[in-house]
């Protein structure tokens, strides 16, 4: 399990019985995790300081309770980035922490490359993955269906110190965008995805990831640089392993030199020996 222990005012502090309890630079939150079986270690709603709890319906999605006031919006921070947060549906925040994990080794690898890197990331959501590697000062091409996600990576960006570093957002469909990119001649040097496992473009179209993963990369592959670095993989759906997205890249790059690291990423929590598993990401690198 690979986590990053650089968060300046994130943790978790507990889990148990389908819930974590997180804090988000003093905002606690308590959010449902399908991941987590065992048993609470003491009554987290109770928990002192508890300002809201997502809520599943049985019907399906949910919504927030809120216990106390909280601020429209409010920020964390992981080394010297920054992330505007707020309530947003479907339980989620605005940032997903343990992708910090490879924030940080993409920014290692663009600072250690020594040249001028041009990264496209799709699927990219608030744009974490996309101010990390503007922070190692590379070219980015953010691209996500939802026009509010790419407002809010701007938003992280500026917040970031990065409003005047080379970041495009992108409005579009991801299959479509990179078939355009093909067209126009456009190449990028790393790669990241981070797909749903179902959605719909802007225009209605579906997307279901064990139908259109390995298609994808296969078309993305095309649009890679004759020197590329990087081609990340993360998933949070189920059944979608490390090992499979590690075959995927294998298959569709095998013709070019490369290593590929599949894993686990996950969470550092206050409980003794306890690390929240969270998704899976394959990484891979080209070797010269």
């Amino acid at each position: 399990m690979n986590y990053s222990k650089e968060w300046k005012d994130y943790r978790v502090i507990a889990t148990g019985g389908g819930y974590k309890l997180e804090d988000f630079g003093g905002i606690i939150l308590l959010r449902p995790d399908p991941q987590i079986i065992w048993n609470a270690p003491f009554d987290m709603r109770a928990y002192k300081g508890l300002h809201a709890v997502y809520e599943r319906s049985s019907t399906g999605g949910g919504e927030w309770h809120k216990l106390r006031p909280i601020p429209d919006e409010f920020n964390v921070h992981w080394r010297d980035l920054k992330f505007s947060l707020k309530l947003m549906g479907f339980k989620h925040t605005g940032v997903f922490p343990e992708q910090a994990y490879n924030w940080g080794k993409m920014i290692d690898l663009i600072k250690g490359a020594n040249r001028e890197i041009k990264v496209l990331n799709l699927f990219a959501y608030t744009g974490g993955a996309t101010i990390a590697c503007a922070s190692a000062g590379a070219k980015v091409t953010h691209v996500d269906a939802a026009k509010a996600m790419c407002e809010r990576a701007g938003v992280n960006a500026r917040l970031s110190g990065l409003k005047d570093k080379p970041i495009r957002y992108i409005v579009d469909d991801c299959f479509k965008f990179v078939e355009r990119e093909i067209r126009r001649g456009n190449r990028y040097d790393a790669i990241i995805m981070d797909p749903p496992s179902y959605g719909r473009g802007p225009r209605g179209e579906m997307w279901k990831i064990e139908n259109k993963l390995f298609e994808l990369v296969e078309l993305t592959s095309k649009v890679l640089s004759d020197d590329p670095l990087f081609y990340l993989i993360n998933s949070y759906t189920t059944g979608l392993q490390p090992s499979v997205m590690s075959n995927v890249l294998e298959l569709v790059f095998s013709d070019k030199p490369h290593f590929v690291d599949a894993y686990e990423i996950g969470l550092p929590t206050e409980q003794k020996n306890i690390i929240l598993p969270c998704g899976a990401s394959a990484m891979l690198e080209f070797e010269k």
